[in-house]
């Protein structure tokens, strides 16, 4: 949805919904995809939030298949602005935690498959605007923590590529990389540093003019256009991030915010028995529910997932995270307040998003809420389209004048 105001674009993405082929997804997009159009933008185009895995991408690399995905846009009154390009592979309906990462940006082949998809997107996208493309940050950090300079060629790499897209066919791509907790980028903080040290740097300036065929001054005003971030506000929230700050610093930096998902995390204020009870709950199998603690002193405690901190909640030492807050990166609706127990981070993302409405932080805002499958039932809120129409209403309204 085109927002008024010069606030961009508001959608939610597709990697809510199960689908591994390009069938899955044109499936998708036939069915709560369009329910949730005619609830909210029955007359005017919608923009869609594409999530189109390895395997669908191949589905769709011959001319044909590409036109077909055109012509199904135009007819179902759908822009495709944006694309999910984090998960690699399958994504729902079985283990995914640490895979969801891999491959990582050392690997040709996340290089590989996220080219492709910035092709697809210059073909697809809007004419004249520029199309988001939400990619790994680096990777996960237990993996590839110590080759920084091998995940920043890669992402290089990918740059140019789109540089040389935009030169080709006037389209323009950029990549918005996503930080996330336990990542090598799992802070803002961290990834502006990371951009600093290894992307938009002399060096990096001086390879990336290199692989496009730029001179160093065309190279540095061509990076941060096709290289920067996607906010997640789950993810800064679970690392207690104070978001005011964070978008703030982003500016300071130069680092563009080529994209926001708009996602609230679970929130317990201080980790009992009672609430480590509940959250067993919440400890499923498919994803990997980081959680970040904060001890009564200011320090914070990180764990993998959610049964690891359970785990180490349960034994009095002093790296225990009992008594603490936690936030746990298991995504619920942005539109429930409290969770049995628990709160949320909506009060983040409500922050958030008072600042894009007093001044846009970026063109794309994506609402993200992929656990449906795997929630508990109370917190549902019934069909996914509806309740994904719930969660943009309550975006759209508190983006209201």
């Amino acid at each position: 949805m085109r927002l008024a105001g010069g606030l961009g674009r508001l959608t939610y993405c597709q990697n809510i919904h199960p689908a591994e082929s390009w069938a899955e997804a044109r499936a998708a997009l036939l069915g709560p995809t369009r329910a949730v159009k005619a609830a909210l933008s029955p007359d005017a185009p919608f923009t869609v939030g594409l999530r189109l895995s390895a395997q669908a991408v191949r589905d769709l690399a011959a001319p044909p298949a590409q036109a077909a995905l055109i012509r199904l846009l135009a007819e179902e009154g759908y822009e495709a602005a944006t694309v999910n390009g984090f998960p690699y592979g399958p994504f729902h309906g079985a283990p995914v935690k640490q895979a969801v990462y891999r491959p990582d940006w050392r690997d040709p082949a996340r290089l590989d498959y996220t080219c492709a998809l910035a092709a697809l997107m210059a073909r697809i996208a809007p004419q004249g605007e520029t199309a988001t493309l939400s990619t790994v940050p680096g990777g996960f950090a237990a993996d590839c923590a110590g080759d920084e300079a091998a995940v920043a060629d890669g992402l290089l790499q990918a740059a140019a590529h789109c540089a040389r897209l935009a030169q080709e066919t006037g389209a323009t791509v950029a990549l918005a990389v996503e930080p996330e907790p336990r990542c090598l980028m799992q802070t803002t903080a961290g990834a502006i540093d990371f951009f600093a040290r290894w992307l938009f740097d002399a060096r990096a300036v001086r390879r990336m003019a290199d692989l496009a065929g730029l001179s160093t001054t065309a190279a540095a005003a061509a990076l941060p256009r096709h290289l920067g971030l996607c906010f997640d506000v789950c993810h800064a929230a679970v690392e207690f991030e104070d978001i005011p700050a964070s978008l703030a610093a982003l500016r300071a930096a130069g680092v563009p915010a080529h994209k926001m998902q708009l996602s609230a995390a679970l929130r317990v204020a201080r980790a009992d028995a009672q609430a480590r009870a509940a959250l067993s709950a919440f400890a499923e199998p498919v994803y990997l529910h980081q959680v970040t603690a904060r001890r009564g002193d200011g320090a914070l405690l990180r764990f993998d997932d959610l049964p690891g901190a359970l785990a180490a909640a349960e034994g009095a030492t002093p790296g225990s995270p009992d008594g603490a807050e936690w936030r746990v990166h298991f995504h619920v609706p942005v539109f429930t307040d409290v969770a049995g127990p628990f709160s949320t981070t909506q009060d983040a993302l409500a922050a958030a998003l008072a600042i894009h409405r007093a001044q846009p932080v970026t063109p794309h805002l994506e609402v993200e809420t992929y656990t449906w499958g795997v929630l508990p039932e109370a917190l549902r809120g019934g069909p996914v389209e509806a309740a994904v129409t719930r969660e943009m209403r309550w975006v759209l309204a508190r983006l209201a004048p």
